[in-house]
């Protein structure tokens, strides 16, 4: 009985071709079919870029849909971006450092403002006047924010900790409605909601501190960077238009985060008079700022054990595509 013959030359080329095609990661395609964008109430450049449909105009052309999603906090863009329901997320850089150090891959790729965007806020007739008069309180904050985490630098830079006070957790509109109604006692804040909170409602700041401000950052997933490097440069130039307008129109800008924001032109103008835009692409100085946080991150147990925040913040913060495009 004649043995089945072998298969031909251009049969095992091709079961050859089809294993290495099975093998092989999928080639990205040149734009994916929808880009994901976040829009926010403490991101200015966002809301212009939104409201002027430039990142529509320009992936129009390419067959490409826009979504935008609305980001209320660090803590729900960083959701959407770990869950995959978003590709480009605003948030404050601390917010994204604890992100990466509890395993969520994101790359900081652009500056979209240097904010002085949260204090502690206390209403109109409090009495108290200073961090130490916390102690036994209730304050508002939003996890895993910007304003979270000043909460607990500020507390601990006067020997206080979460522990002395009453920590209650609420998204950012909601802490300003809890403390303008007295059912908390000071409200870690967030522009523009804490400007709008200061000239409506007369809350008082008790505590600043910009340095303790982290930077407004752009984030990707490290996915999306690799597989469409091309995209980011391309959003990061859109952010790059946007934000150019608004330091060249100040006036209209103000007018602008009004509308969009619904808050009124003085706490547009007062929330973008606490904004720098003057320096768009990530780098040492933010690397340097973030690190000198790692110790509270640690100490409060804000990340897992063994987490190298160091590292985080190398991992983070991702200057190359920024730099070719910013000019």
């Amino acid at each position: 009985m004649n043995k089945p013959s072998a298969p031909s030359l251009s049969r095992r080329t091709v079961w050859a071709a089809m294993a290495a095609l099975l093998a092989a990661p999928a080639f990205a395609a040149e734009h994916p079919k929808e880009i994901r964008l976040d829009y926010a109430y403490y991101s200015p450049t966002s809301l212009v870029l939104k409201h002027f449909s430039w990142a529509e105009q320009a992936y129009g052309v390419q067959g490409v849909t826009v979504k935008w999603v609305l980001s209320t906090g660090s803590n729900r863009a960083l959701e959407y971006l770990n869950s995959n329901s978003l590709d480009f997320g605003s948030t404050a850089g601390l917010a994204s450092v604890l992100s990466r150090a509890n395993g969520n891959p994101v790359k900081a790729v652009y500056i979209y403002s240097r904010p002085e965007w949260t204090a502690l806020v206390v209403p109109k007739n409090s009495p108290i006047r200073s961090v130490n008069d916390l102690r036994g309180r209730k304050v508002a904050a939003a996890k895993g924010t910007d304003p979270y985490l000043f909460l607990l630098r500020a507390l601990r830079d006067h020997g206080l900790s979460k522990t002395d006070i009453e920590l209650v957790s609420l998204q950012h509109a909601d802490g300003r409605t809890a403390l303008e109604r007295g059912q908390v006692d000071a409200w870690a804040g967030l522009d523009p909601l804490m400007a709008a909170s200061q000239l409506q409602a007369g809350s008082r700041i008790i505590y600043r501190n910009v340095a303790y401000n982290t930077y407004g950052v752009l984030n990707v997933s490290d996915s999306f960077a690799q597989r469409y490097p091309g995209d980011v440069r391309q959003v990061i130039g859109l952010y790059e238009r946007a934000r150019r307008w608004i330091i060249a129109n100040p006036d209209e800008a103000a007018r602008l985060l009004s509308q969009e924001a619904g808050v009124s032109i003085d706490v547009a103008r007062l929330q973008l008079s606490r904004n720098d835009f003057s320096h768009p692409i990530p780098g040492p100085e933010q690397i340097k700022a973030l690190k000198a946080t790692a110790p509270i991150l640690t100490e409060e147990a804000l990340v897992k054990p063994g987490a190298d925040v160091n590292k985080a913040v190398d991992d983070l913060i991702d200057p190359s595509f920024a730099r070719a495009v910013v000019r």
